[in-house]
């Protein structure tokens, strides 16, 4: 786990900016879940013989006996909430953004940490129309772009229903089990009867060597599953975004079916954004079934991808403002009070409280650029006054305390 360190938050404060202003545009609604959730939600959801579930996932038990989880991504809470505070009544298809914190325990390398964060987008409650899944890929393609970062790809693949998925995943079976031993790692080993398709996904040398021989998933999709993917890809074709179908891209989440996607940027393995259809999460966890599709973006790789490019993060705006000195215990304790006036007229003052020497607060008041500096002293308390002074001209002018901040206001303009 990280800190977020006070030169790296423009960085964060752009990636919250555009996201937010992307929502709004595509008319996507806050919501924010808790960090904690039931475990059973993920179990139920990502699927109890997933890598996250098995490995990955930080759980405790309450003194209740409760089983909690750290939530290890955010598409599941969502439609947890989207059940329990019954926001199928609302217009649908319901549209919903998040961003925060993320958790897995997973070995820490470049760009994931154990503690991290995603902007996500999720589009609930409408029909499984392809135009949803390509408006999703759309968003989150364009929130990368909007942060300057080039040379986009989007991976995608379909991965089929309920209906066609089983009948692949026999045939990928029985290709395996006809290898003989030694020719795949142990996961995959376990995998091949736990979870079948993630056998698709291994980035051991020799498995990878394997799968290139493996049935196709593409070939073995339904007459309706084709279609639907079919169609999603005229929609990107229409869009002209870049793509490459990638047979193996199958996500680590049990909940997905038909489109899943991933976008990379030149340069960098780990994927940017990734997401995809999960038409029966919402029946996973207990409700009926709830078309659905949606997309996540790792906030740190798009960081250290911004950083690496040299890419500016949020400009810190540098607005006029007053610095406030003070000399001597009198002025020193009315400074917070005259502090206060000017927030409360929405004039920006800075100070160095704690510094009591008249040159080392003019010389901070000179490196923080200030445009005016008010100096405070015994005599200007005893006379209920202030100094007024010009920081480029050396200018300066006593005033009376009532007419001291419009005073202030008037020169900043």
């Amino acid at each position: 786990m990280h800190d977020i360190l006070p030169n790296d938050q423009p960085y964060w404060e752009k990636i919250r900016k555009v996201g937010r202003e992307i929502a709004d545009f595509y008319n996507f609604s806050r919501i924010d879940t808790p960090i904690l959730e039931m475990s059973e939600i993920f179990e139920h959801s990502i699927g109890e013989a997933t890598d996250i579930v098995e490995k990955q996932m930080f759980s405790l038990r309450t003194k209740g006996g409760d089983r909690l989880a750290l939530r290890p991504e955010g598409t599941a809470p969502i439609i947890r909430a989207y059940l329990q505070h019954g926001l199928s009544r609302t217009g649908q298809p319901l549209k919903l953004y998040y961003n925060g914190p993320m958790f897995r325990y997973e070995k820490p390398q470049a760009g994931r940490y154990r503690q991290f964060h995603q902007i996500g987008f999720e589009i609930i409650g409408s029909d499984d129309d392809p135009i949803f899944d390509a408006q999703t890929i759309l968003i989150a393609y364009q929130l990368i772009k909007e942060l300057k970062i080039k040379d986009l790809t989007i991976q995608i693949n379909s991965i089929g229903c309920k209906n066609c998925r089983p009948t692949y995943q026999r045939k990928l079976q029985n290709y395996y089990n006809k290898l003989g031993p030694g020719k795949i790692c142990g996961d995959c080993r376990r995998r091949l009867t736990t979870n079948p398709l993630r056998l698709l996904d291994c980035k051991e040398a020799n498995c990878a060597a394997v799968r290139e021989r493996a049935p196709i998933l593409l070939d073995n999709l339904c007459q309706s599953c084709n279609n639907h993917f079919k169609a999603t890809l005229e929609f990107i074709d229409e869009l002209k975004l870049p793509y490459n179908l990638n047979n193996f891209l199958v996500r680590g989440l049990d909940y997905y079916n038909r489109t899943v996607f991933e976008i990379f940027a030149e340069g960098i393995d780990a994927a940017l954004a990734s997401g995809g259809r999960y038409d029966y999460l919402a029946e996973m966890l207990g409700g009926r079934k709830t078309a659905a599709v949606g997309s996540g973006l790792g906030v740190e790789r798009l960081v250290e991808l911004m950083k690496n490019k040299g890419l500016a993060g949020l400009p810190v705006k540098s607005k006029p403002k007053a610095f406030l000195i003070y000399i001597g215990e009198q002025a020193k304790k009315q400074s917070l009070g005259l502090i206060e006036e000017f927030r409360k007229s929405g004039i920006k003052v800075t100070e160095s409280l704690g510094r009591d020497s008249l040159k080392s607060q003019l010389r901070i008041a000179d490196k923080e650029e200030a445009t005016l500096s008010l100096i405070l002293g015994q005599k200007e308390v005893f006379e209920e006054s202030i100094i007024i002074r010009d920081m480029r001209s050396g200018a300066q002018e006593t005033v009376p305390f009532g007419k001291v901040v419009e005073e202030v206001r008037k020169r900043l303009k």
